[in-house]
């Protein structure tokens, strides 16, 4: 249907204009207000115009059938008229019958900082590709990430100098020069961002996501956001309700206002000691395979010893401890990693570091976009809520918490910190919270050991939003399961987006398969998974 049946007859921006300020609100208006009386007239706007897709620019590299366009949206919706940026968008069309289509299908990976540009490749996948017959598939880069308007904070080739040290428990000289770096970090996002830097936020993304439906010519949205994408999902429920026709969240963050975002980081660190015990165990299991001790205890051992080996002598002049820790972080959000990781650190041991700097090591190819993920992270997290501006509050907690849970504490605290020296405004979050009634039903999938989202945070999200379905895969810790070897979650995935249909409140799946261990013969051959950074 086009757009002037669908959402009325503009034919100009003029009209468009006359249009909105006939239910623009009176004088004394709030910010809130504002902002959303800016959003509906971004999205009377996008709704005339459309996305013209076509051949994606090469640096997008995307294949053919999939099409690439832009959507413009406001930099801030209290001044919807004002500077607009645009937002970069991919599609590929439902191959199945017209009587078949549903709409649009609009997905978004998390981060903040991440792009699901690639998204439409899922359609040739098994797993996907009967939602993929249904659907039209898209992806998109938020503001910010990637081509639109892309954020830096720093240099990338400094942001991804290596090597570097990951101390367990750092010396008060070091933190000393971690602090000085994050100060550094934030002033280098205003210095580039200038006052563009507040409008990069969960709010403004949950009102994009908007504009994208309107742009994409649905009435209502289907949209399935993952880990940091679970959240704005849930603003953009708690906005507008009435724009939902089907929202999937994996993998949930705790949307309680007073998680967001420093005790919700402090959750995850705790959360991820648990992840590290079961990769540990899974390796001990396999001692025959990887030789680096028979229980958990024994492979900390060879862990830490090859941490010690890497301060002194980095593998490849370019993996220290702290490209070492980055890449065994992985291991907390996927254990497909698990195999690849293990034969990594088994063979540095044995004398072959090339397995370790593969897998470890800064591509300067990827280094632009780690620099620019990082900074749109940092960015929507500071801008977001409160945070600690009193180091000795940073110090007292995670200096308590390094005692229990050392894995990934100081790591995600130096991540943070330069939200602690932040100069733009802060936020207070949003109380996400539906009525009864006011949603459709919505899925919620959750890992019962996830380090990334604590599984309380599912439970948290389903009490906030009322009518919604938890379905948990117990005793697993995968994070994000929508779509990947859960045959269960997917049932429930597949049967919802194309059925609408859900359990009454909460259904269970067995855990997915523990992955197999690959001989250090088999692992040298198979290709090695993409970087983490």
């Amino acid at each position: 249907m086009r757009a002037v049946a669908m959402y009325g007859a503009v034919t100009s921006l003029s009209s468009l204009v006359i249009s909105a300020l006939a239910i623009a609100p009176a004088g004394g208006t709030t910010t809130a207000e504002a902002e959303s009386y800016g959003t509906t007239v971004a999205a009377e706007r996008a709704a005339a115009a459309g996305i013209s897709f076509g051949h994606c620019p090469k640096a997008e590299m995307l294949p053919s059938p999939i099409q690439c366009g832009t959507v413009k949206v406001p930099l801030d919706y209290a001044d919807p008229l004002g500077r607009q940026i645009s937002l970069t968008v991919s599609r590929v069309k439902a191959s199945g019958k017209p009587a078949e289509h549903q709409g649009a299908f609009v997905y978004n990976p998390g981060g903040p900082g991440a792009s699901s540009m690639y998204f439409p490749l899922a359609a040739e996948l098994p797993e996907w590709k009967r939602i993929a017959q249904a659907y039209d598939i898209v992806g998109y880069s938020p503001r910010g990430v990637g081509r639109s308007a892309p954020l830096s904070c720093q240099d990338s080739a400094d942001f991804t100098r290596a090597p570097t040290l990951a101390p367990v428990h750092p010396s008060p000289s070091y933190k000393k020069e971690r602090i000085a770096q994050a100060q550094a970090y934030a002033q280098g996002c205003a210095r580039n961002a200038g006052p563009a830097l507040r409008h990069y936020t969960s709010l403004n993304n949950a009102r994009d996501l908007d504009v994208l439906r309107a742009a994409l010519r649905q009435p209502q949205l289907t949209f399935m956001g993952a880990s940091y994408g679970t959240y704005f999902g849930a603003l953009y429920a708690t906005l507008f309700p009435s724009h939902v026709r089907r929202m999937v969240f994996d993998s949930a963050v705790n949307p309680d206002p007073g998680r967001i975002w420093y005790r919700s980081n402090l959750a995850q660190s705790f959360a991820f000691e648990s992840r590290w015990a079961d990769f540990r165990a899974w390796v001990a299991k396999h001692d025959q395979t990887y030789h680096l001790g028979a229980t958990p205890e024994e492979v900390a051992r060879s862990y830490e010893q090859a941490r010690a080996q890497l301060a002194l002598e980095p593998a490849g002049g370019k993996v220290g401890p702290g490209q070492l820790h980055a890449a065994f972080l992985a291991t907390g959000y996927h254990d497909d990693y698990w195999p690849l990781r293990a034969g990594a650190l088994a063979a540095y041991l044995k004398g072959d570091e090339e397995p370790l700097v593969e897998q470890a090591a800064p591509r300067p190819e990827q280094a632009d976009k780690a620099e620019n993920g990082n900074a749109v992270y940092t960015a929507v997290e500071c801008n977001d809520s409160p945070w600690p501006t009193d180091w000795e509050v940073w110090d007292r907690d995670n200096t308590k918490l390094a005692r229990i849970a050392p894995f990934e504490t100081w790591d995600n605290v130096w991540m943070n910190l330069p939200c602690a020296y932040w100069p733009a405004p802060r936020q207070q979050p949003l109380d996400v919270r539906t009525k009864r009634g006011a949603l459709p039903p919505t899925l919620i999938l959750a890992a019962e050991r996830d380090a990334a989202t604590p599984y309380e945070g599912a439970r948290e999200l389903q009490r906030r939003l009322k009518g919604s379905v938890l379905i948990t895969e117990e005793d697993a810790g995968t994070h994000g399961i929508g779509g990947g070897n859960n045959q269960c979650v997917n049932a429930y995935l597949e049967n919802y987006l194309l059925h609408g249909e859900t359990p009454v409140r909460r259904a269970s799946c067995a855990p997915h398969p523990e992955p197999d261990p690959v001989s250090l013969e088999r692992h040298a051959a198979t290709p090695r998974l993409p970087h983490v950074v």
